[in-house]
């Protein structure tokens, strides 16, 4: 197969266009520029790897998603990165002439191609809730995933189970993890994941030939290492005390922390507040909306989307250093207080002992 480099020189795209885009490649991926030579050589070199996207129980929300990356744009990602074999959703192909090319990238490429899953499959009634070329999708999943070299899960449904698996969960959706236990997952989770996220973890994969570091969840550490809370543009007016007491109040109208109607930013890990959406536009939270918590586990069950799930304390716009310092203060010398008793406690037991 083609490396990436020979299919954007058929293009016509110039070696200083190329040049460019690894280094934007390597910004997006949040890695110093000393590592772009590694990325321009493995554009080079490498063969575009073989990607066959399933699709189970779910809306479509994460290939919607994902045909709007910006940064890079998915045609360069489908057309030269990778090789798009099947997606049932995007490919020309259908019925049995679909399902041939399924079997033939299996065959001509076991063990060296990736499985991108959307959805998640249902395991009550035999599967017969999600049927695709006549038959359950669950089996599906196992037969493709058997010789994969790995699996990335798109979106909540296929990383968590999502709405369909929301209580009472009648067709049993469950997250690809649990039906296929012995590959390595990626599970990029969110509803739907943000564009760039999913492009930026294909574009690791295929440039240092290796998954991303994930965090105990399994999600990449690169996007989901921190709270969206942690760098959210409202978040001085959470320090300060200011909250939207209700979607219309003046705190509304001048942008104030929306954590009392029910913003989950303090609880979710995600890169919505940094990378954004629509090209770095905006995301939910800069639109007046207060964050759902749609890339954590169970977020359907966890109650109200506009409840708060718990109290975060913070100093307030009343607080003033004077007062902050003489809290703090009192906590340290109770502090300091407390291990000098203990550590009397223990001389004493000691002395005992000898």
């Amino acid at each position: 197969m083609e490396t990436f480099y020979e299919v954007m020189r058929r293009q016509g795209i110039t070696r200083r266009s190329f040049l460019k885009y690894c280094s934007l490649t390597a910004a997006a991926l949040g890695l110093g520029p000393e590592l772009v030579p590694q990325i321009v050589h493995a554009m080079e070199t490498k063969p575009r790897t073989p990607v066959l996207w399933l699709h189970g129980l779910e809306c479509t929300c994460c290939s919607e998603s994902f045909i709007r990356s910006a940064h890079p744009l998915v045609k360069d990602v489908v057309l030269s990165m990778i090789s798009l074999d099947y997606d049932d959703t995007l490919m020309a192909s259908a019925g049995h002439h679909a399902e041939a090319i399924l079997d033939e990238v299996m065959e001509k490429y076991k063990g060296n191609y990736i499985l991108a899953v959307e959805g998640n499959p249902p395991l009550n009634q035999d599967g017969m809730s999600c049927i695709i070329g006549g038959k359950p999708f669950t089996d599906q999943l196992r037969k493709v995933a058997k010789d994969a070299k790995a699996i990335i899960s798109w979106g909540s449904c296929a990383s968590f189970g999502c709405v369909q698996a929301a209580r009472p969960n009648p067709t049993r959706a469950t997250p690809v993890h649990e039906v296929i236990t012995d590959k390595p997952i990626i599970k990029v989770p969110g509803c739907p994941p943000i564009a760039e996220v999913m492009t930026g973890v294909i574009t690791y994969m295929l440039t240092f030939d290796r998954i991303p570091e994930l965090d105990r969840q399994g999600r990449p550490k690169m996007f989901y290492s921190q709270r969206i809370h942690d760098k959210c543009y409202r978040r001085p007016h959470f320090d300060a005390g200011q909250f939207v007491e209700s979607f219309d109040d003046e705190g509304a109208r001048k942008g104030y922390c929306l954590y009392k109607v029910g913003c989950k930013g303090p609880t979710t890990y995600n890169a919505c507040s940094t990378v954004r959406w629509n090209e770095g536009t905006s995301f939910p939270i800069q639109s007046g909306h207060g964050c759902i918590g749609c890339s954590e586990d169970g977020f359907w069950d966890k109650g109200s989307w506009y409840a708060r799930q718990s109290d975060i304390l913070q100093f307030g716009i009343e607080a003033n250093a004077d007062q902050i310092g003489t809290t703090a203060a009192i906590g340290v010398g109770s502090i300091i207080a407390a291990h000098a008793a203990v550590s009397a406690l223990k001389r004493a037991q000691h002395k005992g002992d000898v």
